[in-house]
């Protein structure tokens, strides 16, 4: 397959549509970015990246850290993290508060803001700095010894993050928080500040597509639960679209609401696409065209 080719076909295919939507807006520092924007990178199983576009500028990752975070836990943790957050899709807004007063403060997955103030709980109670050691992997498994926390966002989260507060303090209500409330917000705007660009969040997620095998080669998650968080992400990545992307990508997928996606062909490579224009549920309007177009041409996808 010419990974390049099928890059370069798929930016000229959805030049029309880069600029589209809104950046978003409760966060101020996600709100100044230029929407113009569009980068596209693909890696294979060996760690082979191509990329066209923006592919090398970095952005803040936003949501797509909550990949990361529910793998470490999954490996690190004593198997008991979903009787704490569900595998459903929500069918409503990411920070949505109505069906956690319906369910007992339990959020519906990982991948909405409750499901991942729940993982980013359980992985500060397991390893003392849930920030820290996502960074570390991240570094480790992108080969970018540079990556860092950009401030500017993690402060503009925190300003801005009333919703995730009520949130944190409605499960801990429920008795769904191990950490002081404050603690675990801490950390989980900074793990969403990270500045990565495409070619490190391609090779970041590679162990997904890798069965579970990290970048050196040593196991992190079992073949099962990397199938596990594959379906997730299937089910549940897309907030409550989840449905839509499967139907027009055909790949388990994570968005962020800096406008990236990334998405996972298990056995086979992984992608990632950035343009922050986004649709009225938090995705990028050209990044899922772009996947689309990709899975299109190529033929491949999980169907």
């Amino acid at each position: 397959m010419d990974y390049q080719a099928v890059l370069e076909q798929v930016a000229a295919d959805v030049a029309p549509l880069v600029g589209s939507g809104r950046p978003a807006e409760y966060i101020p520092a996600l709100a100044a970015v230029d929407p113009y924007r569009f980068g596209m990178a693909v890696a294979d199983v060996d760690g082979e990246v191509h990329g066209v576009g923006d592919w090398q500028e970095p952005f803040s990752v936003q949501s797509i850290t909550k990949v990361f975070t529910l793998a470490l836990v999954l490996a690190l943790g004593t198997g008991d993290l979903w009787k704490y957050v569900g595998r459903e899709p929500s069918g409503n807004p990411f920070n949505s508060l109505v069906q956690l007063e319906y369910e007992n403060g339990i959020p519906r997955n990982p991948f909405i803001n409750a499901g991942a103030l729940v993982v980013t709980d359980r992985l500060q109670a397991l390893t003392g700095d849930a920030r820290g050691t996502l960074l570390e992997f991240l570094r480790a498994e992108s080969g970018n010894d540079g990556l860092e926390f950009d401030p500017v966002v993690a402060e503009s989260e925190s300003a801005h993050g009333d919703r995730n507060f009520a949130l944190a303090y409605f499960m801990a209500s429920c008795g769904n928080m191990r950490g002081p409330v404050s603690r675990v917000l801490e950390h989980y705007f900074w793990q969403c500040s990270v500045a990565m660009n495409c070619r490190d969040l391609v090779l970041a997620a590679r162990f997904l597509a890798r069965h579970g095998v990290r970048a050196d080669g040593s196991r992190l998650l079992t073949r099962s639960e990397a199938k596990q968080v594959n379906a997730v992400m299937l089910t549940c990545g897309t907030y409550d679209a989840a449905g839509d992307f499967a139907y027009r990508v055909g790949l388990p997928g994570k968005s962020g609401v800096g406008g990236e996606i990334i998405a996972v062909m298990p056995g086979q490579y992984t992608l990632c696409v950035w343009s922050p224009g986004l649709d009225a549920r938090g995705n990028s309007v050209a990044g899922v065209a772009a996947l689309d177009r990709f899975t299109t041409l190529t033929g491949l996808s999980v169907f």
